[in-house]
């Protein structure tokens, strides 16, 4: 059972870097170019919108949002296509993501402005 959870999360990070690859290749629609796109941003940032050391939630992502996104975009990317970017992914570098990066700093800067704007007139008032 551990032999396949370790080569599970193997082909998600394959996946992860061909959906990457998918986001610039010349082949495929771009409605699942900017799928691959988002998966693989948020996939690729350093940093999660669910904190892992928040119980449960942080994990959420992990386990649920990710594997979701993979499968969805890899359902929009042509078959053979994939296939190909599977294969390129393999002697392919792990990328990091700036863009995802910020965009999950922009939602948590959104987060906290909204949360003081809501919150602050209702604690002093």
């Amino acid at each position: 059972m551990l032999e396949r959870a370790k080569t599970w999360a193997r082909a998600l990070k394959r996946d992860v870097i061909a959906l990457w690859l998918a986001a610039r290749d010349l082949r495929v629609p771009w409605h699942a170019k900017a799928v691959a796109g988002a998966v693989a941003a948020y996939a690729l940032s350093p940093i999660d919108l669910i904190p892992d050391f928040i119980p449960v939630l942080g994990y959420l992502d992990d386990l649920l949002i990710v594997p979701l996104g993979i499968a969805a975009a890899v359902r929009l990317i042509p078959p053979a296509v994939m296939s190909d970017l599977r294969n390129q992914a393999l002697n392919q570098a792990k990328p990091t993501s700036r863009a995802g990066l910020a965009v999950v700093i922009l939602i948590w800067i959104a987060l906290a402005l909204g949360s003081t704007w809501y919150l602050l007139p209702r604690i002093v008032g």
